[in-house]
């Protein structure tokens, strides 16, 4: 039983593959060919095609840093709520409200002052 079950899965995983080779096959022999020219776009800097541009790109840390820590707020605080589901109503609420009022205090802290 186990050896005919364990057949049936070689079976299947080699079909699976074959029919992906050949869609992989027939995608590259009807596509449209492009042509090959000095300059493509594959080198281009951006893939738009635009030049870029000659100072450097300046990434605002403190912006990024906003982000990064709302994400994890979001993230955690997602989490632990869908576990308490079997806690009583008001703690779910207790946690929200802390989480609020601490994002209320961290928000302008970080990306709204400017000096």
């Amino acid at each position: 039983m186990a050896l005919n079950h364990l057949l049936s899965l070689l079976f299947v995983f080699t079909l699976a593959l074959l029919v992906s080779v050949i869609l992989y096959g027939l995608g590259a022999l009807v596509s449209q060919k492009t042509k090959k020219t000095r300059r493509s776009a594959k080198l281009e800097p951006y893939a738009c095609g635009e030049a870029l541009p000659a100072e450097k790109l300046q990434v605002n840390i403190k912006r990024f840093f906003l982000y990064v820590t709302l994400f994890m707020i979001f993230d955690i605080t997602a989490f632990l709520l869908s576990l308490s589901f079997n806690a009583s109503f008001i703690y779910p609420l207790i946690f929200i409200a802390i989480i609020a009022s601490s994002l209320l205090i961290i928000i302008p802290e970080i990306g709204g002052r400017k000096k």
